[in-house]
């Protein structure tokens, strides 16, 4: 396992060793004293697994009560993952970062406390993501921002007027929306 840091401060990717041949692969997706080596969270609060079907497009969402940090990688499938930092007086505040993460390439994204999250699916096919979370969900402490505000210009790699978008997500305030309530 390799850490790789990003251009945005305590957002880190999480190169796995994939172990493969004409099999299949072998990977460790979690492995406590590499994780505490290399200063990311060994504990976490919850797991969580979501399917997104083809042309799916989610987010932007956060938990800031209480504050949840996420694991988040792909068992199956391909997904454009996008964070965005919403931690004010952070000097990377409003600005996002973006990586593919899919069923092969080993990446995992450890995204800390203050950031907005999103994907879209990239395939014709469903994709899975595995989220490891260091604070039970709370339905009351969430909230979002919406996935095409021009503010914030997250250059998603899909179509968004063809993507599958919940009622709940395009309902989402915009950016300068969010700033000031």
């Amino acid at each position: 396992m390799k850490l790789h840091a990003t251009p945005i401060e305590g957002l880190a990717i999480v190169k796995l060793n994939v172990h493969g041949d004409a099999r299949g692969f072998f990977v460790e997706r979690f492995h406590e004293a590499k994780f505490a080596e290399a200063g990311l969270p060994t504990h976490y609060a919850q797991d969580n697994h979501s399917r997104s079907a083809p042309g799916v497009l989610r987010g932007l969402h956060w938990q800031d009560d209480p504050p949840q940090g996420k694991l988040v990688g792909v068992t199956r499938g391909r997904v454009w993952d996008v964070v965005v930092d919403i931690r004010k007086g952070s000097p990377t505040f409003g600005k996002h970062f973006g990586l593919e993460l899919s069923d092969l390439n080993g990446l995992l994204l450890w995204i800390p406390p203050g950031f907005a999250h999103g994907f879209c699916v990239l395939d014709d096919e469903p994709a899975d993501m595995l989220y490891k979370v260091t604070a039970p969900y709370n339905p009351k402490g969430e909230g979002g921002v919406r996935f095409d505000d021009p503010d914030l210009n997250v250059p998603w790699p899909v179509d968004i007027k063809k993507a599958v978008i919940s009622q709940r997500d395009q309902s989402l305030p915009y950016w300068r929306e969010w700033l000031n309530s």
